[in-house]
């Protein structure tokens, strides 16, 4: 079925070999997910050092001797040591990389799976294990909401039915262990799987109000009769709640009121209806969840003619794959009264998920960025820190720390995103320039890494960037960022802090146009990603750093400078493109890919990485998600041998008519399922 005219103009695909095709997702998943920013102009003009330039005069004596910074000091201090199963958690160490789940004896023993090839519609696990959708896209979470029926869908059944497009996810279990909470991203839709196609204006504004409706997040509760058991879901859930882009949210912090986030809607500049782009998150110590606002700019019909703008969206746009712009005046920044909209996103989210008539809000404090996600530790003086970064090619990696200290009182603690400062990353390499080849070859000194510092934007509520108010640091914080010569870094995706250790973990998931290299991104034109590990050296809440490069991903059969960790890269999974992040209870990291179907023509999987003793850096696939579908938001619960990952956009590149996936009901006509269509969905792994 081909896209109609309508459809084509909001969903510019483009011809085969295009750049962005090369690199990390399919053209459509370009259109609808990010707006093509990989397509058009560079957000980032400024003149700032790229990572690339300055990692890839770092990387050889550690592939010699099979340890990097990390290494070295293991070496030193016996960290390649197991760690005793009562070494405490750091301090408000938790969430989605760190609900371990109950103490329990069953574990995560498997044998890795072997890279399963772009073309197959399947779910893929080791032997031994299963799986099964926990909830998915147009389930009802009420009594009031009807059965999914995608050819009878409404705005009404959908604001109480499961999202589309599942992202960060995280299982928060109750004290019982046999009830809890799940809590879901809804990035985007994809107009061209939700519906046949249509020209008729009445049609297209009538499915505008269901894409509102199928985005933001959802909180459903879950039970199971005993620990260790898979989860079910709750209709009527007490905890029950679906997030929009109706839902009213609050502004927080020093830019919440000012004059960049009035419009003529909301002349007090405090009260935003919706959150969009809704992309990784994080669960904090006192239980509330964060989502991060990412590809908000391309839900905007702007005019991207001020420095302002263009640091947002590169380019003039008059459409939008929804549709908004033409009904909704929000949407069309182009009216003077709405010019400001796009300022009121782009922030960190804050829900709190045992309250379902709590007010969301947005803080302002955090920065105003495509953001990824956030992820919390605690301070050794007891203030929080956030990990955050800016999810475009040649962005940067930020943090903030809160003014005040976490404490036993849970609302003072709801309070603490709302002050404090906020910090970007500059890296410095320490290998010579002439051994920068852009190949990804280690330099002679055998490590790829290095030092550096985090440069202060805001300091006690004020801005420390010249010529730069607080309001304008944080609603315009890339320009800011910009002025005090921050890193340009491949594309930062999520940042995890390891609950035990502390070191800090980032993934960055490619930069196809990279032509610039340095040492902290080594390879130019870096389709495969690479994950970094930051170690701080003046405490949690400090500015100095190292760092070292953990991962230079790619397939080893293709890429012969792949690197992990100098373990033996024969032996590894072929891994590209990180994305999320995750620990379990040994601190292994885990990490989730979305782009390995265009790059290494593999489906995109899961992946246990240890951290230490021999086996640091031996990349294991633990499952592979169907065809065309991106692995987001895993969550880890290894004493239970349990596995949670969403799965977002299976079978992306179809058409309603014509679908490439049918995950995960794959035919099946029982009530509820739909057999011919994919839906996004999360899904349990456990042993059979």
């Amino acid at each position: 079925m081909p896209l109609t005219d309508e459809l084509r103009r909001r969903l510019p695909l483009v011809a085969a070999g295009a750049d962005h095709a090369r690199g990390k997702r399919s053209p459509v998943t370009c259109a609808l997910k990010c707006a093509n920013a990989c397509l058009g102009p560079e957000c980032n003009t400024s003149p700032n050092e790229h990572f690339r330039s300055i990692a890839s005069a770092v990387f050889s004596r550690r592939s010699l001797l099979g340890l990097g910074v990390a290494g070295a000091v293991a070496a030193v201090v016996g960290v390649g040591r197991e760690l005793p199963a009562s070494a405490p958690l750091a301090a408000g160490a938790t969430g989605a990389g760190a609900s371990f789940g109950r103490p329990g004896t069953a574990g995560l023993e498997f044998r890795p799976i072997a890279p399963v090839p772009a073309t197959i519609d399947a779910f893929s696990v080791p032997s031994g294990y299963t799986w099964q959708p926990l909830i998915r896209w147009g389930d009802p979470l009420f009594s009031s909401a009807p059965a999914f029926d995608i050819h009878a869908q409404t705005r009404e059944a959908q604001a109480g039915q499961f999202g589309y497009n599942s992202d960060y996810l995280d299982i928060l279990p109750d004290p019982s262990g046999k009830t809890g909470v799940l809590v879901n991203n809804h990035e985007y839709v994809n107009p061209n799987l939700m519906f046949p196609a249509t020209t008729d204006p009445a049609e297209l504004r009538r499915r505008g109000d269901i894409y509102k409706a199928a985005q933001g997040m959802s909180v459903v509760e879950i039970r199971r009769n005993r620990v260790g058991e898979p989860w079910e879901y709750v209709v009527d859930g007490r905890r029950n709640r679906r997030i929009t882009v109706e839902t009213v949210f609050e502004l927080t912090g020093p830019a919440a009121g000012s004059d960049l986030v009035k419009t003529a809607a909301d002349p007090e500049g405090r009260w935003v209806h919706g959150t969009l782009g809704n992309c990784a998150g994080g669960t904090t110590p006192w239980g509330t969840v964060l989502s991060g606002e990412e590809n908000f700019n391309g839900y905007f019909a702007w005019a991207a003619d001020t420095a302002q703008q263009k640091r947002y969206s590169g380019s003039a746009t008059s459409a939008t794959s929804t549709g908004w712009e033409a009904y909704d005046p929000r949407f069309d920044a182009h009216d003077p009264g709405y010019v400001n909209e796009p300022n009121r996103f782009g922030y960190i989210v804050e829900i709190d998920p045992q309250d379902p008539t709590s007010t969301p809000r947005k803080h302002t404090a955090m920065g105003r960025m495509k953001h990824e996600g956030a992820n919390v530790h605690v301070a050794e003086d007891g203030r929080v820190v956030a990990y955050m970064g800016d999810d475009e090619r040649n962005d940067y990696l930020y943090k903030f720390v809160s003014k005040n200290r976490i404490s036993g009182s849970r609302k003072k603690n709801l309070q603490l995103l709302s002050e404090g400062d906020l910090f970007v990353a500059k890296f410095r390499g320490n290998s010579p320039a002439a051994e920068i080849t852009g190949t990804g070859a280690l330099p002679a000194d055998g490590a790829f890494d290095g030092t550096g510092e985090w440069i202060p934007l805001t300091r006690d509520g004020e801005s420390v960037v010249p010529g730069f108010t607080v309001e304008e640091v944080l609603v315009y914080t890339r320009l800011a960022a910009d002025a005090v010569g921050a890193t340009k870094m491949d594309r930062p995706e999520d940042v995890q802090p390891h609950p035990k250790t502390g070191k800090v973990y980032v993934a960055l998931t490619n930069n196809t146009r990279r032509t610039a290299v340095d040492e902290a991104n080594p390879v130019t034109g870096n389709r495969y990603g690479h994950v970094l590990e930051l170690t701080e050296t003046a405490g949690q809440a400090g500015t100095t750093f190292g760092w070292n490069v953990l991962l230079l991903c790619g397939d080893p059969a293709s890429f012969e400078n792949a690197y992990f960790a100098g373990f033996p890269k024969e032996l590894v999974s072929p891994i590209s493109c990180p994305d999320n992040l995750a620990f379990d209870s040994e601190g292994n990291l885990w990490i989730s890919t979305d782009g390995a179907p265009s790059t290494i023509g593999r489906n995109d999987g899961l992946f246990k990485v240890p951290l230490e003793g021999e086996h640091r850096g031996h990349v294991q696939q633990f499952l592979a998600v169907p065809r065309d579908a991106e692995t987001c938001g895993p969550v880890i619960h290894d004493r239970e041998g349990l596995v949670f990952v969403a799965v977002q956009h299976p079978g992306e590149d179809g058409e309603f008519d014509a679908p490439r996936s049918l995950f995960p009901d794959y035919g099946s006509s029982a009530p509820g399922d739909v057999p011919n269509a994919p839906r996004p969905s999360v899904v349990q792994v456990f042993r059979s």
